[in-house]
Formats: C-alpha cells, structure tokens, sequence
C-alpha cells in the first residue's frame, strides 16, 4: 500500500491506496476541497462538520444526476445499436424520432460544410 497525504479543507489527511493510484487520490482529494470551497464561500454551512456534511451531499447529488445521464445515453446507445442491427441485416429499420432526425440534419449540414471547405482547399492547391 501507498501512503499519501493530502489536503481537505485546510487540513492534510494521510490515506492508503493501491499502488500506482496516488495521483487519482490527489485528484479526487483537490476535487472535494474546490467543493467544500465552493460550498464554504457561499456561506451554507455553520460549522465544519455541517460544511463537511452539505459537501458529501453535493457530491452525492452530482453522482446521482451523473447516473441518470449514463442511464439516458445507454438507452440511447441500445436504440441506436438496434437500429445499426436492423439496417445492417437488410430489415427496415424503424422510423427516426425527432432527436435522430435533427442530428442527421446536422451531420448533413456539417458534411455539407466540409465538402465547401475541402472544395476551397483544393481550388487553391
């Protein structure tokens, strides 16, 4: 095990870690500290521990709202392999949903945009 110290809300705290993962706990550490900052600066806490406290809140929060967004692009991720399955089998695939069609639109655009550009390079080689 490693030994490292790190510093959280003004005081260090010596922790273990695997080998080879002291630079993520210092990560992690600096990453709670600008937090509790944050949070401290904002005057919402009237203690320490209560500042410890609504900072593990946050964090938790952000956790949280950071799992329903994974959630979301999973079931994104399925709708879309689905489809891939069924275009790449020669099945209809199913109608696009509004959110696909905007970003094909847009990819159609950027494409568009690429094709000008590439265009205009090679008028001037």
């Amino acid at each position: 095990m490693s030994e490292v110290t790190v510093t959280i809300g003004g005081k260090g705290y010596s922790l273990s870690c695997d080998p080879g993962q002291e630079g993520r706990l210092r990560e992690l550490a600096q990453y709670v500290d600008s937090r509790l900052k944050d949070i401290a600066q904002a005057g919402a806490a009237n203690n320490e521990a209560h500042l410890f406290v609504l900072t593990a809140l946050v964090l938790a929060d952000e956790i949280y709202d950071h799992r329903a967004m994974l959630g979301e692009f999973e079931e994104e991720n399925a709708a879309l392999s689905e489809r891939l399955r069924d275009i790449a089998s020669g099945q209809a695939p199913r109608p696009l949903v509004q959110e696909e069609l905007f970003v094909a639109q847009a990819l159609d655009h950027l494409a568009g945009k690429i094709d000008s550009i590439a265009a205009r390079i090679q008028q001037k080689a």
